[in-house]
């Protein structure tokens, strides 16, 4: 029922930041919680960080914790991922995924969520 479009990824030196954005739509975007997950060849998918409907709670995998923010803007349909001091192991494609929930918290399994964006490819270079 929902669509979602990740954008924002690209090729960066070790260091560097990004910002990476989901736009949603054909769903009522204040009634899913949203994470990212991001997956290397060879590799399973792994949790980044997820954010509950109000955006007031967020939960972050401890490679990543400290140097990435994931926010939602629910006026705009679009939820971020903002991503700082990259580095060599954060190459991946990136997803943006989507589930319809009735409580304001957050899920960090894969198996929980319904909607996948077709994700973007973040490369960083050593």
């Amino acid at each position: 029922q929902v669509q979602l479009v990740e954008s924002g990824g690209g090729l960066v030196q070790a260091g560097d930041s990004l910002r990476l954005s989901c736009a949603a739509s054909g769903g009522t975007f204040s009634r899913y919680a949203m994470a990212w997950f991001r997956q290397a060849p060879g590799n399973e998918r792994e949790f980044v960080a997820a954010i509950s409907w109000s955006g007031r709670n967020a939960y972050y995998a401890d490679s990543v914790k400290g140097r990435v923010t994931i926010s939602r803007d629910n006026a705009k349909n679009t939820v971020y991922l903002q991503m700082n001091s990259l580095k060599p192991e954060d190459t991946a494609v990136y997803y943006c995924a989507a589930r319809s929930v009735n409580a304001d918290a957050v899920w960090t399994k894969t198996m929980y969520y319904n909607y996948w964006g077709q994700g973007t490819q973040v490369t960083v270079s050593s």
